[in-house]
């Protein structure tokens, strides 16, 4: 059977109508002009005959009138029909689904409701696909990271072990040996590159086999004021100045607060170390809404620095991926992995020479909560 779409069947009916017409409007032109040549040639004599072709003529529009009516109104029943069974019947179906999927039944305008419904459902696939894209990427992290805990867990004893020894037997030696300024020199350079080692080793475990959180209610206010004191000769070394914008301390998240103070402190060292001249980081603590209602602490943490070129703000996050001749790479992936542990998210505004803004969003805590951080 030949399938024939919604929109060819209107338009096959409405030229029919349209033929119609047409046929009708040039019936009637061409009759009227057969009616004035009799009317002009009509004689005494012809009256009778001219009579009688006019009577058939007549006879012949009302049965072209007729069939025309007919004709329409066939049309238009079937265009009702077709509007009728194939767009406002499914409408009504898919409004009843609506209906029934909590969207409220409006006053009679039922484009309109649909409309609105298919708008919300685009939204939630969009929505739906991001969400997927970030579950990728989440579960291939994974996998690396996976990958990685049992490298650097093979490896770390390993090499950690014979390091101590090394570093233990340095420090005998530069207290019991008499030795030249060079020797002494070359010493403090062996030793610090040990310890350098020892803190990549110990940037590994971190990464591989992150502590267990100690989850408790804390002002994320609490947490900023705690790394700043961390930090007070480091940023005093640096010339750096720190401001909290702060117009009162933020309600508690659940959370951690030793993790959460070495995100902050990461983030500081790292701007410290961005602004070789000194400069100035500003943190902004504030609330804002969530998309589920809730209400969460953010914290923003900008500094004066040069910045970060759009290309490089795209891996700063990615393990082992570093601009700093010295630097591991994984300082930011674990602050990332922290944040993602407590339920939040980190998010990084950064452009060249208009510093760079890393901002922390967290949950706060919940009237449920507090009984829960406790288990």
């Amino acid at each position: 059977m030949l399938s024939i779409s919604l929109k060819t069947r209107i338009i096959l009916i409405l030229c029919g109508l349209a033929g119609i017409i047409f046929g009708l409007g040039l019936m009637l032109m061409v009759a009227t002009y057969r009616m004035e040549e009799a009317a002009a040639a009509i004689t005494p004599q012809s009256l009778p005959a001219a009579q009688a072709a006019i009577h058939t003529q007549a006879i012949r529009m009302r049965l072209a009138a007729l069939i025309a009516m007919l004709s329409t109104a066939l049309l238009c029943t079937l265009l009702f029909l077709v509007v009728v069974y194939q767009m406002l019947v499914p409408l009504r179906r898919l409004m009843a689904e609506a209906t029934r999927h909590g969207e409220p039944r409006g006053s009679g305008d039922d484009l309109k409701a649909l409309s609105r419904r298919v708008r919300v459902l685009l939204h939630d696939v969009d929505h739906t696909s991001v969400e997927l894209e970030r579950s990728r990427e989440t579960l291939a992290h994974a996998e690396k990271m996976t990958v990685m805990g049992k490298l650097a867990a093979s490896m770390a004893h390993s090499i950690r072990n014979p390091f101590t020894s090394v570093q233990m037997r340095l420090f005998s030696l530069s207290r019991s040996l008499e030795l030249s300024p060079t020797q002494r020199e070359d010493l403090e350079v062996i030793a610090a590159e040990i310890r350098r080692i020892d803190t990549i080793l110990q940037s590994f475990l971190e990464f591989s086999r992150p502590p267990r959180l100690r989850m408790e209610p804390v002002s994320p206010s609490a947490v900023v004021d705690s790394a700043i004191r961390l930090l007070e000769h480091r940023l005093r070394a640096y010339d750096v100045n720190v401001r909290v914008r702060r117009s009162e301390p933020l309600p508690a998240v659940t959370a951690d607060p030793e993790q959460l103070k070495e995100v902050l402190v990461n983030i500081m060292v790292n701007a410290c170390e961005a602004m070789v001249r000194g400069g100035t980081i500003d943190i902004e603590e504030r609330t804002a809404p969530l998309p589920d209602r809730r209400r969460a602490a953010v914290l923003r943490v900008h500094d004066s620095g040069p910045g970060i070129p759009p290309e490089v703000c795209e891996k700063i996050f990615q393990p082992f991926f570093s601009t700093k001749e010295d630097g591991t790479g994984l300082g930011l992936s674990i602050a990332q992995r922290i944040i993602t542990d407590h339920g939040g998210r980190i998010d990084v505004e950064a452009g060249d020479g208009r510093g760079t803004a890393f901002i922390i969003t967290l949950a706060l805590q919940e009237p449920g909560d507090e009984h829960d951080s406790h288990r």
